[in-house]
């Protein structure tokens, strides 16, 4: 793309209204592929959302050490996972990246380094929520990566910076679960139908609280979610799910609304909860 065209590209993300933030929980790598209660409200957000210029999603499967951002015009489909059938591998999500998107996320963030990236691509927290949002696979898509390295205040913080992005056109996405521990899931039947609505009781605690905490905008205690107790320690065993979501409720401004969807459990010990920031009306 030429200086003219990259000029043009920016000129039209200057002045819009804020974009909403979403929190999405993504779940199964399945759900991608399948229809079922979660792809389908996936679907009805996707019909409601107006129209983003690109899309900047920080998921849960990209942790890195430093913050880096895809930076290719074409990021691969990258299908990070074990065991699944082979439908979700051939599975494929070819939207286009963007550079320029890229180098304004550099430029927004003062306070954080950013690196620029050409070779980690769409993983599944973010290309498998996208593929039933946006099924046509044409709004550019860029990824911010998780910084292993940095405190839960450090990510937040850096979710605030985020903020000037909203009102370019720019659709910002967190991907990861609230509740997400995989080493205690549990099927209640012999099934194993891994979105069969069931929470055990600490899940269950966990998600009303953080529910709660959000409600009240009480961002502090969220930041410092290990002090929570033994519900949420348990919820959040490592932080990679749960830090895409501080990124989330850092955008909210004083006059946004928060509204809930797929808030549900599945496997005993995920949420699917997810949430919607956006300009009350």
């Amino acid at each position: 793309m030429n200086l003219k065209a990259l000029g043009q590209r920016a000129e039209g993300w200057q002045n819009t209204e804020p974009m909403p933030v979403l929190f999405v929980g993504h779940g199964s790598p399945m759900n991608a592929i399948e229809d079922n209660e979660f792809s389908r409200q996936w679907h009805a957000v996707g019909r409601t959302l107006p129209t983003p210029q690109a899309i900047l999603c920080i998921s849960a499967h990209w942790e890195t050490r430093g913050t880096l951002v895809t930076a290719m015009e074409q990021p691969r489909t990258i299908h990070d996972f074990g065991g699944f059938p082979r439908e979700l591998y051939a599975a494929q999500y070819p939207a286009p990246g963007s550079p320029q998107l890229a180098q304004e996320t550099k430029n927004t963030v003062k306070k954080t380094r950013i690196e620029f990236d050409q070779t980690w691509g769409l993983d599944h927290g973010t290309w498998s929520i996208l593929k039933q949002m946006f099924p046509n696979a044409n709004v550019p898509v860029v990824q911010l990566s998780l910084d292993y390295t940095k405190s839960a205040q450090a990510h937040y913080d850096l979710g605030k910076e985020l903020a000037p992005l909203r009102q370019k056109g720019v659709l910002i996405i967190g991907s990861g679960n609230i509740v997400h521990n995989l080493r205690l899931v549990t099927f209640p039947n012999s099934d194993f139908d891994f979105n069969e609505s069931f929470a055990l009781d600490w899940a269950i605690e966990a998600n009303a609280l953080f529910k709660k905490l959000i409600n009240e905008h009480n961002h502090a205690a969220l930041i410092d979610y290990p002090a929570l107790g033994k519900a949420v320690q348990l919820a959040v065993p490592t932080a990679e799910h749960y830090l895409p979501m501080l990124y989330t409720i850092a955008l909210k401004q004083e006059n946004d609304s928060i509204s809930y969807f797929n808030d549900k459990a599945v496997a005993g010990s995920l949420t699917m909860t997810s949430l919607t920031i956006e300009r009350a009306k």
